[in-house]
């Protein structure tokens, strides 16, 4: 049962949290963890591969089939490497601590407030950088990976899920309208929706994009 808690407007409440297994910590620190570790998975299938064309630049791989799907092209593009080295070494170094973080979370431990404000930040450079790899691949490389589609719908659902637990704990500082406008979001399943939303509108831009091609 949740109560409403009265506070002056510049305190950090939580006002009506909403109950139920899809909003408990259980739920969503589980979320955070299958996520990460299928990005985990997918990024060390990567490196491998980063590793595999390093010594053989014709390399092709089993996930090179058809007209569009090519995880080699994508792999010896100047977008794979933005750093100066692989992206997916980012992967294998961000994805276990989202693993221990949730592991840790779903063990009951409670993270202070400044820590959550930072992997919510840092989850997010995350997740756009994601969607620029992405945006990349369609309409500059011209060619997808299937492991790096993986490791970019995993970190969608990891940081909603991340996003949403921040929500429900009041944990962003954000001005009280907002936070009331998030918690009703939360409330209603709009978050829910949202993400649904979201990733049907990443699949169609690459219906759109490819058509028949996705099967020739």
């Amino acid at each position: 049962m949740s109560t409403a808690t009265t506070a002056p407007d510049d305190e950090l409440v939580v006002d009506d949290r909403p109950s139920g297994f899809f909003h408990s910590r259980t739920w969503l620190y589980g979320e955070m963890l299958v996520g990460a570790i299928i990005s985990l998975v997918a990024a060390f299938v990567l490196s491998h591969e980063a590793v595999v064309l390093a010594g053989n630049d014709a390399a092709t791989f089993s996930c090179d089939f058809g007209a569009v799907f090519s995880c080699s092209k994508v792999a010896l593009s100047w977008q794979a490497s933005l750093f100066g080295f692989p992206n997916s070494f980012l992967g294998l170094a961000a994805e276990p601590v989202v693993i221990t973080l949730a592991v840790l979370g779903l063990a009951g431990m409670r993270f202070p407030r400044w820590f959550m404000i930072a992997a919510q930040t840092i989850y997010l450079f995350g997740f756009v950088f994601a969607y620029w790899l992405f945006f990349e691949a369609v309409f500059s490389i011209g060619a997808l990976c299937i492991w790096c589609l993986t490791v970019q719908l995993s970190t969608t659902v990891v940081f909603f899920s991340m996003l949403h637990l921040n929500i429900l704990d009041d944990n962003l500082r954000w001005p009280r309208p907002v936070q009331r406008f998030a918690m009703s979001m939360v409330r209603s399943g709009g978050l829910g929706f949202l993400l649904a939303a979201w990733l049907i509108a990443t699949v169609a831009v690459v219906v759109f994009k490819y058509g028949a091609n996705l099967i020739g």
